[in-house]
């Protein structure tokens, strides 16, 4: 299993939720096809289809 499966199952699973680091998250988020909008401190992550 590589990084990116095991982040995606702890975060999942919830057994992990506060060790978390923020980049990784944007990282997964951004392997999973979202589209990243920073506006100053504020990420955005869009999808089609998702809301």
């Amino acid at each position: 299993m590589g990084k990116y499966e095991k982040l995606l199952q702890k975060i999942i699973t919830g057994t992990s939720d506060n060790n978390i680091k923020f980049s990784e998250l944007c990282q997964l988020l951004k392997k999973l096809g979202f589209d990243e909008r920073i506006r100053g401190d504020h990420y955005i992550f869009t999808k089609d289809n998702v809301e």
